[in-house]
């Protein structure tokens, strides 16, 4: 056995507190080697898209300044994950490699094989939870099968739930005297420089660990015992916001969970709030069951779907020139800051996929890319979810009318106005449904219908018929 440094390789877990692979390294005696590889092979599967490839950047960023007020240095590396990590280990004599466990298809193939690797080479392997509040192993049913509809597997997770309190950050971290040579942030290429969006991003979000937990202490302050009454109302600052935080491990879900928890108040706000922590832990439980999830249909008779072919509507949906206000709102939301309210969410993937009769897949791929908190398990679920093919879907007849729920969820148009500029100065009787505005509304807003802002590209009723004709059509396949 070597007496090297411990390895401490960062992946999803960008912090410093609540770290159990980095507290485990620093508990040892003798130095600490913090790395992060890069792994952004052309042929791995669901490389991370361009708004995470941001906020990796600036996550990066930060998490290399904590380590620094510690004492250590971020070593970057780039290539495939567990062949670079292991030669490192080896380069620098390492006694042993600390890392925190994901739950994709991919990062269990990679896990494998390092531990191999290490193995192979007398170097110790350890890995640690801390990216769930489960592991996905512990929660199942009573046949010990994977549960497939979430609320009994809520039900169970929460009986099974045992958490210890998070851990501390580190004081102090020793530093390995002569590191190897590693990249500078910029070699990663992760940063696309200045465009459009990348400015958007910029002026939306702080990444960092210090900045989660302002954000966590911000929404606890002034959010959470709402939750439940203002999380479906777009135009409100009613959600945490802390979905990109969540998913790269700049805050952790145990430091969440002690947090709400932890607060004298308790009720329908923090209980709705936990629940949708539930529902990130369901989705990375049924990507362990189906580790195809994201690219095949949980039911698989919609494999044989009729979907439509239909280019144009789809750059219509993803520019947001659909011509539904409540549908181009989120989708200009999208496309500036890298995020989308949640209802708004449920909205635009339905309309898709049911008014637009287009492949789920195509709207998981666009969000994949547009999304500064893109997670392989909930983006899958989720979408699956909306298209009635997944785990507890929501049925396929359940088709959501883009104006009645803009109508519903953001009641005096202000979402609308703030994303769609054209449309500010429209009554709230007509921000909703434009087209049905008299002529002379339209002048006095400055809309002109077809040249500032489009006409719907779908009639909602006739694409409501023809997706429901089509889930009868497979219906009718499967009972035959």
């Amino acid at each position: 056995m070597t007496s090297g440094p411990n390895l401490v390789v960062f992946r999803r877990d960008l912090r410093v507190s609540d770290n159990a692979a980095l507290h485990a390294a620093v508990a040892e005696e003798g130095p600490v080697l913090p790395v992060y590889v890069l792994d952004d092979r052309p042929e791995r599967p669901w490389r991370p898209g361009r708004a995470s490839r941001w906020w990796l950047h600036h996550s990066l960023d930060a998490l290399s300044d904590s380590l620094k007020e510690r004492g250590a240095s971020l070593l970057l590396r780039h290539g495939p994950w567990a062949e670079t990590v292991a030669d490192l280990a080896i380069e620098t004599g390492a006694k042993a490699v600390l890392w925190s466990r994901l739950y994709e298809p991919a990062t269990e193939a990679e896990d494998a094989e390092l531990t191999g690797r290490l193995q192979a080479a007398g170097i110790r392997a350890r890995r640690f939870s801390g990216y769930l509040l489960h592991e996905p192993e512990t929660v199942r049913t009573r046949s010990g099968t994977y549960f497939q509809v979430f609320t009994p597997f809520w039900r169970a997770a929460n009986e099974a739930l045992h958490l210890t309190r998070p851990l501390p950050a580190p004081e102090r971290i020793q530093a390995l005297a002569a590191a190897p040579p590693g990249l500078a942030l910029e070699d990663l290429r992760l940063h696309p420089g200045r465009s459009d969006w990348s400015d958007g991003l910029a002026e939306s979000w702080q990444p960092g660990e210090a900045a989660a937990q302002e954000q966590l202490q911000d929404f606890l302050a002034d959010g959470v015992d709402r939750y439940h009454v203002t999380r479906d109302r777009p135009e409100l600052p009613g959600t945490s916001r802390l979905s990109p935080y969540l998913h790269f491990g700049e805050i952790s879900p145990r430091q969440i969970w002690h947090a709400v928890r932890g607060r004298r108040q308790s009720g329908a706000g923090p209980e709705a709030f936990l629940r949708e922590l539930g529902w990130r832990e369901f989705s990375h439980h049924l990507l362990m069951a189906f580790p195809d999830l994201p690219d095949r249909p949980l039911r698989r008779e919609f494999a044989a779907f009729p979907w439509a072919e239909d280019e144009e509507a789809y750059r219509a949906w993803t520019g947001g020139r659909t011509g539904f206000p409540i549908v181009d709102a989120g989708m200009r939301q999208l496309r500036q800051t890298g995020w989308m309210h949640n209802r708004v969410r449920m909205i635009v993937a339905s309309f898709l996929v049911k008014d637009l009769l287009l492949p789920w897949s195509k709207g998981e791929a666009w969000f994949w890319d547009s999304l500064v908190d893109a997670d392989l398990a909930n983006n899958a679920a989720s979408w699956q979810w909306v298209a009635g093919c997944g785990a507890d879907a929501a049925p396929y007849f359940r088709v959501f009318n883009p104006v009645l729920q803009g109508e519903k969820f953001d009641p005096r148009g202000r979402y609308v106005r703030q994303w769609l500029p054209e449309l500010a100065k429209l009554p709230d009787l007509h921000i909703h449904r434009p087209w049905n505005a008299p002529s002379m509304i339209l002048a006095e807003a400055g809309v002109a219908l077809g040249r500032t802002y489009p006409r719907p590209i779908v009639d909602h009723g006739a694409a409501r018929r023809r997706a429901l004709n089509a889930y009868e059509e497979i219906r009718s396949r499967g009972a035959a």
